[in-house]
Parts: structure tokens; sequence; C-alpha cells
């Protein structure tokens, strides 16, 4: 029984089916957020989501009877039952708001779907890496707010007025949200802050931002390489047993052929 049921919930068509489910409750939940469809179809979305939310926690269960105590082995399994958890919050009482994180169901898809799952174990494995580039980063906001503090606070109050003021303006302007227009009012009282800005942008954006990019795509690529070196050891393990069937089975035909020889010889 239980092979069964494992069979039918790791069935690429029930796989299929649970993805279209996910993406069909994601817009319904949207729609909900619409006045004029949550009163004309209301009922009729309140239905596909209660449906939904069965099928999801029929599947979970499923899992667990499969798996049993190697259900709490996968991160992946921990994270979809915490999902359903929340959606199986009361709507009403202290619990109540939990109602709205209902579109977290969305989120399965990461879980569900094989591309997305490596995707966001790339992004765990980078998470190492990307410690280090924020300390960096951290490092530079800290040691240009301080400048930008004492050489344009009297110039522009209001953005470099004082150190946590301009630390905030200074990430505003690495993000390139209206920097030019601060750096105007700057430039208005310093003609040669134009540097700073300048200086600052392409360290911050160009150099410590693709550091970022250099250590996913690093992580992404470690991620590949160990699941092409899974599936090689698989696919050698699947040849070795191949192979090691068909000498069983020549022995076998040839252990026959020397019986029925003797057979034949004592016959004569």
């Amino acid at each position: 029984m239980r092979d069964r049921v494992r069979h039918v919930i790791e069935h690429p068509r029930f796989q299929r089916f649970i993805v279209g489910l996910i993406l069909v409750n994601a817009a319904t939940l949207g729609l909900e957020t619409f006045p004029a469809v949550l009163s004309r179809f209301g009922a009729e979305l309140h239905v596909i989501d209660h449906a939904a939310l069965y099928i999801f926690v029929a599947e979970l269960l499923a899992k667990i009877y499969v798996e049993r105590w190697r259900f709490l082995r996968d991160p992946w399994n921990i994270f979809d039952a915490l999902i359903i958890g929340i959606a199986l919050a009361p709507a009403t009482g202290e619990l109540s708001v939990l109602r709205s994180l209902r579109i977290l169901r969305a989120l399965r898809l990461l879980s569900v779907v094989p591309s997305l799952r490596r995707v966001v174990s790339a992004l765990l494995r980078a998470l190492p890496g990307m410690s280090s580039i924020v300390v960096l980063l951290s490092l530079v906001l800290y040691v240009a707010g301080v400048m930008a503090t004492k050489m344009f606070g009297g110039a522009a109050p209001d953005y470099f007025g004082s150190l946590q003021t301009s630390l905030f303006t200074l990430f505003q302007t690495m993000t390139g949200e209206a920097w030019p227009d601060i750096a105007r009012e700057v430039m208005s009282a310093h003609p040669s802050a134009w540097i700073f800005f300048v200086v600052f942008i392409l360290i911050c954006s160009f150099v410590v931002l693709n550091l970022f990019m250099a250590v996913v795509v690093s992580a992404m690529e470690e991620e590949s390489a160990e699941e092409r070196a899974e599936l090689e050891s698989d696919s050698a393990t699947s040849t070795q047993l191949i192979l090691d069937e068909l000498a069983a089975l020549r022995q076998e035909v040839a252990a026959l052929r020397q019986a029925s020889a003797g057979a034949g010889v004592d016959a004569l």
C-alpha cells in the first residue's frame, strides 16, 4: 500500500497537477483582493480555496505516511508543512491575521518545481560568501557617510545633516534613486562634489553589487556540478547493475548448457 501511494505522489502527472493547483489557488487569492470580483464570485473563490487546501493537506499526509520519520529530514517538507499549517489557522480570533498569509501557498512552487529548488539551494549556498560582501558594503557606507556628513552637512543638512541621515541618503544614492538631484544641491555649494558621488556609485553599484552576482553565479555552478555528479554516479551504478545481471545470466546459460550436454552424454 505504501509503495502504491509513493508511486502516485511521485508520478510526474501528479506533480504537474499540484503545480497547476498552486497556480490556480494563487490566482484565486489574488482575485479576492478585488472587491467587485469578491462580491460577485466570492462563494466560488472560497470553494476553490478550500478545495485546494484540502488537496494540499491530503498530499502532505500522504508524504508523511510514505516517508515516516524521513519526512522531517527534508527541509522542503518542513517548509510545506509550515505553509499549510498557516493556511489552516482559524479565520476568527487572535490568529485571524495569519489568514492573510494564505498567499504563501504560492511559495510551494519552490519545493515542487526542481529548477526553482535549485535556485533557492544555490542562494542558500551563497549566503556565507554574501556575508563578507555585506560587511564590505557596510564598511564602505560607513566611511562614505562620515566623510559626507563632515563635507556636505552644512550645504545640504536635509541629506547630510547627521550620520544616520547621510547613511540613508548614500543608500538611496547607491540604488540610483534621484541621486542627480541630491548631487546638484550639494554641487551648488561644493562644485567638485560630483567626484565624491561618482566614485561612491562606481564602488558600490558596479563593484560591490557585482560581487554579489559573482558569488551567486559561483554557487549555482557548484550546485549544477553536484547535480551532474550525482546523475553520473546514478548512471554508472545503473550500468554496473545491468552488467552484473548480464554476467549472472551468462553464467546461468553456461551452466544450463553444461547440464544439457552432461545429460546428453549420460543418455548415450
